[in-house]
């Protein structure tokens, strides 16, 4: 299974989650599982997807949704899984 991880984070706004999980659907990318913050006005939201059925490669995926996060003022990283893990690996 090629499970990715998808970060946003930045001030919080009207539509974040929705833009984001709008392009996921579009692209057939499952969201297993998501955790969501907002601390003083900063969000923070993480998501382990599957993207087994994505309709696109990675690398363009991962441009889009940064893409996607430059107009809605947030900032999205979108990294595969053992990456993910070898960079936050204590």
């Amino acid at each position: 299974m090629k499970k990715t991880i998808i970060t946003v984070v930045g001030h919080d706004g009207v539509g974040i989650i929705a833009k984001i999980c709008t392009y996921l659907a579009n692209n057939n990318i499952n969201i297993e599982d998501i955790s969501q913050t907002i601390v003083h006005g900063y969000f923070n939201m993480m998501m382990v997807t599957d993207m087994n059925a994505a309709s696109k490669p990675i690398g363009d995926i991962s441009s889009e949704l940064e893409q996607i996060g430059e107009e809605i003022g947030v900032i999205v990283r979108c990294q595969r899984e053992e990456i993910f893990d070898s960079m936050h690996r204590i």
